[in-house]
């Protein structure tokens, strides 16, 4: 196990390149498998989770060749998706067991998918159950709860589902599901959440509707899949929920950043909004692009004030513990709420994160579906990622101010894996293995 210590700080000034996004590095590798010809990608995460997602795609068929160091080139299967001689293996990426279960319920073979001992803990029932009410085969454990999952690829039936919840892993497995149906299908949910899924599959020749209702509430209407879909050539930005960690990095540092070719997808950007709206100043630089909003960010430090989160939750649900970390140096008291969703992540990330921020001398109270956090001085401590690289993170950006270790590091490399080589950049950090 790999702990670190932290220095603390001095104020800098920079300009930081992030590791490239998750999502859409996940799902190129998926949707490859359906395209009509070789694919092209520049800048595929080398993360745990998202390399778990491509061995995965290349047991189910997919080749991949690598053009440069950079580059790589997916081959999809001539004749579809075949079925895998081993189990299915996604480490600690809920994104690559949920949309997989849905791609894999109306494909013809079996198909087991496990993970990690966190991610199978993880709650599947969300999309076990609307995938099985629309004829998929799929199967967990303590009654279809947890994984693995067992999945016999079968005949669908459309669909017009409405999700309770704002998740954008139940809508893409739905969609991919739906791609297989027997006719149109419709989704709804209460609130747009993450749309790369339907903005790639619109990249490459699927029609489908997308709209906003006066309430709030988002749907995806769709036709089933004809033939395969168009290849594509993608280069992928900067993932925006790491280069908030650079943010929050110049707000507790009295600093200033450049934040290079970030996804500025109205989805992801929501904790930029919040810290704005907090006092730091923030600008956005656009640049010409094909299928996703994408630009430099400025971050500028200035004295932070207390704020109320309890909208648009599902748009920066994985920015909650880092904002909590600009709460506990604010003026005053802020508060999430809405957030029970954040129980059910890669750990509970709730009594992680005022567990750790009561360690490091910080005033909190519990909610079920939040946190409050009164603002203070952060003081040294040791604090658990709890096995959650944003909690890591969150406090690694932490300990800028004051110095400190966190237990169990390595979780960082699940998204992030050169976060510590940058993070050197500011501070001195050591790492030892116990």
């Amino acid at each position: 196990m790999r702990h670190t210590k932290i220095s603390k700080a001095q104020p800098f000034e920079g300009e930081f390149e992030v590791a490239t996004d998750k999502s859409i590095s996940h799902r190129s590798a998926m949707f490859a498998l359906l395209a009509d010809k070789p694919c092209e990608v520049k800048g595929y995460l080398q993360g745990e989770d998202t390399l778990h997602t491509l061995q995965i795609a290349c047991q189910l068929g997919l080749k991949v060749e690598h053009l440069d160091s950079q580059t790589m080139r997916f081959i999809p299967p001539e004749n579809g998706i075949c079925e895998p001689s081993e189990v299915l293996d996604c480490g600690n990426a809920g994104t690559a067991m949920r949309l997989f279960s849905g791609l894999l319920s109306g494909v013809k073979g079996h198909f087991v998918l496990t993970g990690d001992k966190y991610l199978n803990q993880r709650p599947m029932r969300r999309i076990i159950e609307p995938l099985q009410s629309i004829g998929a085969d799929i199967k967990g454990r303590k009654d279809n709860s947890l994984a693995p999952l067992s999945i016999t690829g079968s005949s669908l039936e459309s669909f017009q589902y409405h999700s309770p919840i704002a998740s954008a892993q139940v809508k893409s497995a739905m969609i991919l599901a739906g791609l297989f149906a027997k006719g149109a299908s419709k989704f709804s949910e209460p609130l747009l959440s993450r749309d790369h899924t339907e903005n790639l599959l619109k990249g490459m020749g699927v029609h489908l509707q997308c709209k906003e209702s006066d309430n709030g509430r988002y749907e995806v209407c769709f036709e089933p899949l004809e033939r395969k879909l168009e290849s594509f050539k993608l280069e992928i930005p900067a993932d925006p929920s790491s280069a908030f960690y650079f943010a929050l990095a110049a707000c507790v540092c009295d600093a200033k950043v450049l934040l290079k070719n970030v996804l500025l997808n109205k989805t992801r950007i929501e904790a930029f909004k919040v810290l704005e709206r907090m006092g730091a100043k923030i600008s956005y630089h656009i640049h010409p692009s094909d299928y996703e909003l994408i630009g430099d960010i400025s971050v500028q430090s200035a004295p932070l004030n207390a704020i109320k989160v309890d909208s648009s939750i599902a748009w920066l649900i994985d920015e909650i513990p880092a904002l909590a970390i600009c709460f506990a140096i604010a003026k005053g008291k802020s508060e999430v709420r809405n957030a029970k969703e954040l129980r059910v992540k890669e750990s509970d990330r709730i009594l992680a994160t005022i567990t750790n921020l009561r360690a490091m001398g910080i005033e909190c109270e519990e909610f079920d579906d939040g946190f409050s956090v009164i603002g203070g001085e952060l003081k040294p401590a040791k604090v658990d990622s709890y096995g959650d690289h944003r909690i890591a993170m969150s406090f690694a950006i932490a300990q800028l101010t004051c110095g400190g270790e966190i237990s169990d590091s390595e979780c960082i490399d699940v998204s992030f894996p050169q976060f510590l080589t940058l993070l050197s950049q500011i501070t001195h950090i050591e790492n030892t293995e116990s």
